[in-house]
């Protein structure tokens, strides 16, 4: 039977799939608009299915904060190509989806993927119907969100990292420049509170380790891995850190110099390499 493009625009109104990809469903469907909806949505599956155990180390890392800039989200949608990653309705899908946590304001990857995307697919669902569509596996791998006076969200050009800082008052300036410094510097922790016992005892031992290969006496070794452990946290740490454009402070020092009421309550960070 013939399709008309009324019928076409309807089925693409209620799932966003591809023209072709809605008239192939309707033609598949004899013109059933419902059928034609599933027909998109077990393609996907099955596509998906075939492709579970693939990496999906290529695709997008996005950021967004709300108008208000209280609360900030960070997704990466991955995929298998380069050149899928590239694709302008990629891009879409990623910043669709990003848009409707922001909206929705949810707390997790699983609330994400439970939201409407369309009238007819949630997210999750969306994202199985584009597997089908593209013929690559699609997935959210991270999901990341920041509720703060003021969350600064930087994206790297090229998408390929991102990061979230939640600040303690509203300096965009100053919280876009740390933000930076995130990306760049990939810190562990906000500071040496923050880092696990589990990281603390491995630097410890391995402090140890070299200590004693280096032919200090055993007993000097655990000492000597402590004095270490402090450049760790310096190199590592966020708020300890050196600033990147200024090296002479430390990023807590840039901020309190800044505004003595300044200082960042916490960080997300996500690289599709890193």
């Amino acid at each position: 039977m013939g399709i008309t493009a009324k019928e076409v625009n309807e089925l693409r109104k209620k799932t966003g799939a591809g023209m072709m990809d809605c008239k192939k469903a309707l033609q598949e469907s004899n013109g059933d608009l419902e059928s034609a909806i599933d027909f998109l949505r077990k393609k996907g599956q099955k596509i998906a299915a075939k492709r579970g155990d693939r990496d999906a180390t290529e695709g997008l890392v996005l950021a967004k904060s709300t108008e208000n800039g209280s609360i900030g989200v960070l997704l990466c949608l991955n995929c298998e190509t380069d050149f899928v990653a590239k694709n302008d309705d990629f891009s879409r899908l990623a910043n669709t989806i990003l848009d409707l946590a922001i909206e929705s304001n949810v707390n997790s990857k699983d609330a994400l993927l439970q939201l409407n995307f369309s009238d007819s697919f949630t997210v999750g669902e969306k994202i199985t119907e584009q597997s089908g569509v593209i013929g690559e596996k699609i997935e959210i791998s991270s999901f990341e969100k920041i509720e703060a006076v003021r969350v600064i969200a930087y994206n790297h050009p090229g998408n390929q990292i991102a990061s979230l800082v939640g600040l303690t008052v509203d300096a965009e300036d100053e919280g876009k420049q740390v933000a930076m410094q995130v990306a760049a510097m990939n810190p562990i922790a906000l500071d040496q509170d923050s880092v696990s016992q589990e990281i603390i005892d491995r630097e410890i031992e391995v402090g140890k380790d070299l200590a004693i290969q280096e032919g200090k006496p055993e007993e000097m070794a655990e000492k000597i891995a402590k004095g270490r452990l402090n450049k760790f946290f310096k190199e590592t740490t966020l708020l300890n850190q050196a600033f990147i454009r200024d090296n002479k402070k430390s990023v807590k020092q840039f901020l309190k110099d800044t505004n003595p009421d300044l200082s960042v309550t916490d960080f997300k960070r996500h690289s599709l390499s890193i």
